[in-house]
């Protein structure tokens, strides 16, 4: 049950009150040593809204409960602080817990408490790796049991990964505890899209402006097009469901969900790939392919959905009249004569450069890199394309994130307007920790890292104070072992001991230890 609304303001005001002592346990890395940026953060512009953590207060509340993150690269350390920063300012404490905003600004189209749906998939991916858990775990209540112990009604206003999430969350902090007991909530929320947006040949539709994704090449506001988003959010979600009954030992709902999950797969290759343009597309209401490449054609390699030999559609990624513009990866491919023909500034996603998008095929990528054997793409081409994500978090002169941007200039298209500024409808923090330094979560009691970093990028970087099955970690990369002289090449390390290492950037898997 949902606490009462007195018990969770006591909760707001006596356990998560903020303290200046102790802190985040690191084991290589000093953390006062990065409270500069967050400095420059408080001071380089007004606080416009402030929330459950203000300014002030903003170093205490990191200091206790984010990573710490050093490599040589300035403008990437910078860019990971100022996520963490711009994080805390959309949790806000209400009578029913604690929720995360999309934006700081009231908006229209939100819920209860300024909530939206559309990325709450990305909240539980960057939240997870936050220490106190108890906000993420408000959070998650407050969607399925928020509404009189049933879900918000706004929940299904976007296309949304909420149960993967759910179990992606698992395979960071391993507490089986909320998530089994949520599980009855995710499978009436699973047969809830089922009835609303499921068709009688198993696939499921959505209109672009409920995908997140308005004026897009595909997409429509009337007609029930089938699209890579929701059917591989349907995929990824029947499959976090089956997995979260496994936990809880209810087998025959595992096999259900499981077989769910394994007719979207087929269906997805079958209906959803186009053969003529060797990509993943939305298939239009009268039965033909949109003939358009769109970044959403990604989408299936976050959650692994695809099987071999489809790996060819990254190619585009690269290629400048696919993907490939100077200030990102945009959403619709270059070569399409619909691209940017929709005009500016109302939320278009006919190939401006999204964040969200950005964050999703990042994600995609770093799948396909690690656990798929394929020649289509590189380590390098995920560097330069993170790289691009980096740069592109700049607005006179300061560090931002909002909400879209011009692919050839890099300016922000609602860059001036207050509504944009610190926009959360992205990933950042998790792309460093699970690609650039490779983590992989998993379920069982062991760390696996293979790092996207390439091998002469950098000589040196280290994570610390990564909360990881309830172990305190810290992964390590020093070439010659002259930076944290720890010893040369990759390092795992926990509650002070080195678990594995190696001397170059591959991958690396080593055993947590039972105490």
């Amino acid at each position: 049950m949902l606490p009462s609304p007195a018990q969770l303001l006591l909760l707001s005001a006596a356990a998560f009150t903020l303290s200046s002592h102790g802190g985040v346990p690191t084991q290589v890395l000093n953390p006062d040593a990065f409270k500069h940026h967050v400095q420059f953060f408080n001071k380089m512009e007004d606080e416009n809204r402030t929330n459950f953590i203000s300014n002030v207060q903003s170093w205490d509340w990191l200091r206790q409960n984010i990573p710490f993150f050093e490599c040589p690269d300035r403008e990437v350390e910078e860019i990971y602080y100022f996520r963490w920063w711009s994080f805390r300012k959309h949790l806000v404490s209400t009578p029913k817990g604690f929720v995360v905003t999309e934006f700081l600004p009231p908006m229209r189209h939100a819920g209860e408490f300024n909530t939206i749906s559309c990325a709450v998939g990305h909240h539980l991916a960057e939240g997870r790796w936050i220490r106190d858990q108890r906000y993420l775990d408000n959070y998650v209540r407050f969607w399925l049991r928020g509404n009189g112990e049933k879900p918000e009604p706004h929940l299904h206003r976007f296309s949304s990964w909420f149960a993967a999430a759910v179990w992606d969350r698992y395979l960071v902090n391993a507490d089986r505890k909320l998530m089994v007991e949520l599980l009855d909530d995710l499978v009436a929320d699973y047969h809830a899209w089922e009835r609303e947006r499921g068709l009688t040949n198993g696939l499921f539709w959505q209109h672009d402006v409920e995908d997140g994704m308005e004026e897009s090449i595909s997409g429509s506001r009337k007609d029930k097009n089938r699209r890579p988003t929701i059917n591989a959010y349907m995929y990824g979600n029947a499959r976090g469901i089956s997995r979260i009954a496994g936990v809880a030992g209810k087998m025959d709902l595992a096999r259900e969900f499981e077989t769910k999950a394994d007719q979207l797969k087929k269906l997805v290759q079958e209906k959803l790939w186009s053969a003529d343009d060797n990509f993943f597309e939305t298939r239009r209401a009268d039965g033909g392919f949109s003939r358009a490449c769109e970044e959403i054609g990604f989408i299936p390699w976050y959650f692994h959905l695809p099987d071999a030999g489809y790996e060819g559609a990254w190619k585009q990624l690269t290629d400048r009249n696919g993907f490939d513009a100077p200030h990102g990866i945009t959403t619709a491919e270059r070569r399409h004569p619909l691209f940017r023909s929709h005009g500016c500034c109302k939320c278009e996603w006919d190939g401006t450069v999204w964040p969200f998008a950005t964050s999703q095929t990042l994600t995609a990528l770093a799948n396909l890199l690690q656990d798929y054997s394929q020649s289509s793409i590189s380590k390098n081409d995920y560097f330069a394309a993170f790289m691009k994500y980096v740069r592109c978090q700049r607005f006179d002169g300061k560090p931002y994130i909002g909400e879209y941007l011009d692919e050839t200039t890099g300016q922000w298209l609602k860059g001036k307007q207050e509504r944009s500024r610190y926009y959360n409808h992205s990933t950042f923090a998790d792309l460093v920790i699970t690609g650039l330094i490779g983590l992989r979560p998993c379920e069982a009691d062991r760390v696996e890292v293979h790092p996207l970093l390439p091998e002469n990028a950098w000589d040196w970087f280290c994570v610390d104070g990564l909360k990881y099955h309830g172990k305190d970690l810290a992964v390590v990369w020093d070439r010659d072992g002259s930076r944290y002289k720890k010893g040369k090449g990759l390092r795992v390390m926990a509650d002070g001991k080195v678990l594995g290492q190696r001397d170059d950037l591959e991958k690396l898997t080593v055993k947590l230890p039972s105490k």
